[in-house]
């Protein structure tokens, strides 16, 4: 038996909302302002990238994007606040390689890559380079090897904490090179560079555009640079695998993650306002002038890309017997 009129035209208005509703939500989004939760402090690589992003992804949305630096516990506070926030799209986090790394040694059922914050698109992705104060009496790596094992426990390195990628980075030397070096860890990175830059601190790893401008100047000395080939802002900087270090490479990356719950369809206008930010061409030859590539990548190719970091950074915190328990 059919429908009487009217009920059938409501069920038809019914239909005809929900096929609609997503098109509709996706019209009105964004209506205010957006907060970008970043999980580095103010001034560290993460932190200058995300407000680079953020000022042309502003643009391109029409609405405010405000950075919000919650940096500590290798980046897990600030996604632990992220992955609280209302799934709407006007919570944003800077997810970075150090809250992949705490899925595998800390994993925190409230903040999971993947799980509890989903991927959007990867920003960029930089190797991390290896530079002492000058007053250290070795300009290559191979030099500073042996120096290190000359003082063994003498010489200090910074990294930002249990299972960050400067830890990991740092216990991969160590065990590769056979040296002791005395871990020093700080809040976040670039919160070393004060340090190295007076000479309390011997060794530092960090990004290109962060110390770029002090390897230029001769504040600090680039000994090499964790990646598979060199930089082409660094042609003189072997890599470590070219110093005698095979397999050393340490590349981080950060990209925009939000709650889990967050409509398809506002992902899709963050991921095609991303994509504008990116490749906007001011912002293209800043990302390449300091070292780094860019991304851009889809949702399900960046939720692989991390996928196959996790599995890759699994294999390096078994070699080098990183522990958080």
């Amino acid at each position: 038996m059919g429908l009487p009129g009217r009920a059938a035209n409501g069920v038809l208005l019914v239909i005809a909302l929900s096929v609609c509703a997503p098109r509709a939500w996706t019209q009105d989004y964004p209506t205010k302002p957006i907060r970008l939760i970043v999980p580095q402090a103010v001034g560290s690589g993460g932190d200058l990238r995300a407000r680079q992003i953020g000022q042309k992804l502003a643009e391109a949305l029409g609405q405010p994007v405000i950075v919000d630096n919650l940096p500590g516990a290798n980046s897990a506070i600030g996604a632990r606040q992220a992955a609280k926030a209302a799934p709407d799209g006007y919570t944003l986090c800077s997810c970075i390689i150090n809250n992949a790394l705490n899925d595998l040694l800390s994993p925190d059922p409230a903040s999971r890559l993947n799980h509890e914050l989903i991927p959007v698109t990867r920003l960029t992705g930089g190797p991390l380079i290896m530079v002492v104060h000058p007053s250290v009496p070795a300009t290559t790596l191979p030099a500073f090897l042996d120096l290190a094992k000359s003082k063994p426990g003498l010489f200090t390195y910074a990294s930002t904490g249990k299972g960050s990628i400067t830890q990991l980075l740092g216990e991969m030397i160590k065990q590769r090179g056979a040296v002791n070096l005395v871990e020093v860890p700080y809040k976040s990175t670039a919160a070393e560079i004060p340090d190295i830059l007076t000479g309390r601190l011997t060794v530092a790893f960090d990004f290109y555009s962060v110390i770029g401008q002090r390897i230029k100047d001769g504040s600090l000395r680039a000994l090499a640079v964790a990646n598979t080939t060199r930089l082409a802002v660094l042609p003189d900087t072997p890599t470590m695998i070219e110093s005698g270090l095979p397999g050393v490479v340490a590349t981080a990356w950060n990209g925009i993650c939000v709650p889990a719950g967050t409509p398809d369809s506002v992902i899709a206008v963050l991921h095609r306002g991303l994509v504008k930010a990116l490749n906007d061409p001011t912002t293209r030859e800043q990302i390449v002038s300091t070292g780094a590539e860019i991304g851009g990548e889809s949702p399900e190719e960046f939720a692989a890309f991390i996928r196959s970091e996790i599995g890759k950074w699994g294999k390096v915190i078994k070699e080098v017997g990183i522990d958080l328990k």
